[in-house]
């Protein structure tokens, strides 16, 4: 290794270890990590100075380190520090969720017990420990919130947020007793657990007050992020070589492609008899053997080899002291670096009337699941096999998001729901969701679209219920970038794919898609360089970009 390549790769492992300590929680399942034990949130004004002093000293020291002469390898790996340098500063000073958006201190608050919650069982006392810790810090990173938001916050973001405010302090009280009783069930009454009832109270308490203060505030900050923020995450953080109006041209190509996918599905016939399960021990039940198809028909299919060692994709029924709080992010749990032999996690509740869009569709064939959120605990669980350590993390959902959204039509086209043309129509129909989502995504970020107008859109066109239409509206606009990753991801894949498949007559399928599973953390125009030589996506990313 050089001395530019030990330099590089010396200061992408210290910003990794300051990245685990300061960045925001999300609800969302990629991103997650797991914090050091003693990790309490803090979004303080004085922290977030240190922020960005920390940013600044990070941002200097890699553009000091010349990589230029370096493989394309090392190159990508300097490429990638960018792209995570670059995302620290959308944080921070242009998305700006501390000063913006009231709900990101409800997730600051409360997203390290809800992941310490999905974490399965046993429950040793040190994550009892850790739990109660974070919630007797609820008041501290609430009170953060009233002394950042005030002259910035958003009225959207701030109604936003007191609808979840409404029954989160209920929701924090009956999460925390039926933990209490579930540990005491296991035998587990140890200090920490007495401690649970009292420390839950503190919290809910938090949470009443920092609502009936939110409601007492006018707020007239911006809700909108702008154009040239946007432009910004899109081709510094995300790499990507595509404008916001050509993302409009791949999402309507897309929208009318899954038009005509849903018609020509729905006349299919199925192949053989698969009847829904009647319950959720019946589908916990399938899904685990249906775990294993899908692993065998990718084998039998020669699309894609996971290795026998890799871990599972395992099922649960909702625990009862997660399901209160269950709103708060996907709940799945698909393990971390600091966990990488653990079998991934998805928790499961009873099929019910009034179902959202997805659950629907999962309980009528728990496949649906399979098709992506599974995906997304294979790759990571590869990725994090990687001999590089600069390749095993997160950088932007774009890429995982594009892998998962990619399987999805892998398996529709290579006949995994061949016996049940509803769930084919579906995965069609999802298509045309995750191209209205571009659309959505880009307009709410530019202002020319409202919150509820979005929702009405998803609504109408998908179509999908209401209540889901309304959350996936506000989740995109207080998250930027997030709706359109899932085309912007696919079509970047696809692009890939034939480049491959033209330079060679004996393209492998297969050695593509794994190394693709691999790589699942990289932005596409960095692989397209380094597996083909072609800086072309890179360089229009960075003409974007400006």
């Amino acid at each position: 290794m050089t001395e530019a390549a030990h330099a590089l790769a010396e200061l992408a492992a210290e910003f990794r270890g300051w990245r685990t300590q300061t960045q925001p929680d999300a609800g969302d399942d990629v991103p997650r990590v797991d914090r050091p034990a003693g990790w309490l949130a803090d979004w303080s004004a004085g922290a977030v100075a240190k922020r960005r002093l920390a940013l600044a000293g990070y941002v200097e020291r890699h553009q000091a380190v010349d990589v230029s002469g370096e493989p394309v390898s090392v190159q990508v790996d300097g490429r990638l520090l960018g792209s995570a340098l670059a995302r620290v500063h959308w944080e921070l000073d242009l998305l700006r969720g501390w000063q913006r958006n009231p709900g990101f201190y409800v997730e600051q608050a409360l997203l390290q017990i809800f992941n310490l919650l999905l974490m399965p069982p046993p429950f040793d006392r040190e994550r009892v420990a850790e739990i109660v810790r974070n919630l007797r810090h609820v008041p501290v990173v609430l009170g953060q919130g009233r002394e950042n938001l005030p002259g910035h916050a958003a009225a959207p973001f701030a109604e936003q947020t007191l609808r979840g405010l409404a029954t989160a302090a209920a929701e924090v009280e009956l999460a925390m007793a039926e933990l209490a009783a579930f540990l005491a069930a296991a035998g587990n009454s140890g200090p920490e657990t007495a401690e649970l009832p009292a420390a839950a109270g503190e919290a809910a308490r938090a949470l009443d007050a920092y609502r009936d203060w939110l409601g007492s505030q006018s707020f007239d900050g911006d809700a909108v992020v702008g154009p040239a923020a946007m432009r910004y995450f899109l081709h510094n953080v995300a790499l990507l070589p595509y404008s916001g109006d050509q993302l409009r041209d791949l999402a309507r190509e897309e929208f009318n492609r899954a038009v005509a996918a849903e018609a020509i599905l729905g006349k299919r016939v199925p192949h053989g008899e698969r009847v829904p399960p009647g319950n959720l021990d019946e589908i916990i039940e399938r899904l685990r053997a249906d775990e294993t198809a899908v692993r065998a028909f990718y084998a039998d299919r020669d699309l894609l080899r996971l290795p026998d060692d890799l871990r599972r994709y395992t099922f649960a029924a909702m625990p009862s002291y997660l399901a209160p709080l269950s709103w708060l992010g996907v709940t799945h749990d698909i393990g971390s670096l600091d966990r990488p032999a653990q079998d991934a996690i998805c928790y499961l509740n009873p099929p019910r009337e009034g179902m959202s869009y997805f659950a629907k569709a999962k309980s009528r064939d728990p496949r649906i699941g399979l098709t992506h959120e599974a995906v997304h605990a294979f790759q990571s669980a590869l990725s994090w096999r990687h001999p590089n350590p600069v390749r095993r993390h997160f950088y932007d959902s774009i890429p995982n998001e594009g892998v998962a959204f990619y399987n999805e039509e892998l398996l529709l086209q290579a006949g995994f729901l061949d016996d049940m043309p509803d769930s084919a129509v579906f995965i069609a129909n999802s298509m045309r969701l995750r191209a209205l989502r571009v659309e959505v995504d880009i307009r709410l970020a530019e202002g020319t679209l409202t919150i509820d107008e979005a929702a009405d859109r998803l609504a109408d066109i998908v179509p999908m219920d209401r209540p889901t239409a309304w959350q996936e509206a506000a989740f995109f606009a207080g998250t930027p970038g997030q709706g359109l990753s899932y085309l912007a991801g696919k079509a970047q894949i696809l692009s890939l794919l034939a480049a491959c498949a033209h330079r060679s007559e004996s393209f492998d399928l297969r050695a593509f898609h794994e190394r693709l599973w691999f790589e699942g953390n990289v932005p596409a125009a960095l692989l397209r360089w380094e597996l083909l030589g072609l800086d072309d996506h890179l360089g229009r990313a960075d003409r974007l970009a400006g």
